[in-house]
């Protein structure tokens, strides 16, 4: 056995002798709220699953018809009910199917980016890439990296209304 799992084994008898509930305790997993484009990133999402690729159960994706319909204010509500994370995903610059769609989306979240950073809330927890339709790897890659920043940030408390929580 290695000696990680026998130093967790000690820790939890120490707990349990203690007093401590150690049944509630379990894993961080944070729920992302991905936004995807219906023309790259959503087929890229797609392609990732029917690849069989692995990025987390707790990604919640939400098609739009284009990147640049992304509101700020679903962002907010998002983080409001209970999301630790919200990645904005959109065709490659240049490849937008609505012409300039996506430069629409960049100006769009600098200014989002500017009001989470006055709110107080780590500018970690919002993301904006690029995922085109044939980039199932990289759209699970992209998940899995925002995934694991989003554990070491923990769970997000700054914006979130205890009537959306369990």
């Amino acid at each position: 056995m290695p000696l990680e799992n026998v130093q967790n084994v000690q820790s939890l008898q120490s707990e349990k002798m203690q007093g401590k509930d150690i049944s509630a305790r379990k894993p961080f997993r944070p729920l992302i709220v991905s936004f995807c484009c219906n023309w790259c990133s959503y087929a890229g999402a797609d392609l990732a699953g029917s690849s069989r690729l692995t990025y987390p159960a707790d990604v919640k994706i939400i098609r739009v018809p284009c990147s640049c319909r992304v509101n700020p204010l679903f962002v907010l509500r998002a983080f409001q009910r209970g999301a630790d994370g919200v990645i904005i995903n959109g065709c490659h610059p240049g490849d937008c199917h609505y012409t300039s769609g996506n430069y629409h989306t960049r100006r769009r979240m600098t200014l989002l980016f500017s009001m989470l950073d006055f709110l107080g809330i780590e500018r970690e927890r919002t993301r904006v890439e690029w995922v085109s339709a044939a980039e199932g790897a990289r759209f699970a890659a992209v998940m899995n990296e925002f995934a694991g920043s989003l554990r070491t940030l923990g769970e997000n408390k700054r914006l979130g209304d205890i009537r959306c929580k369990e």
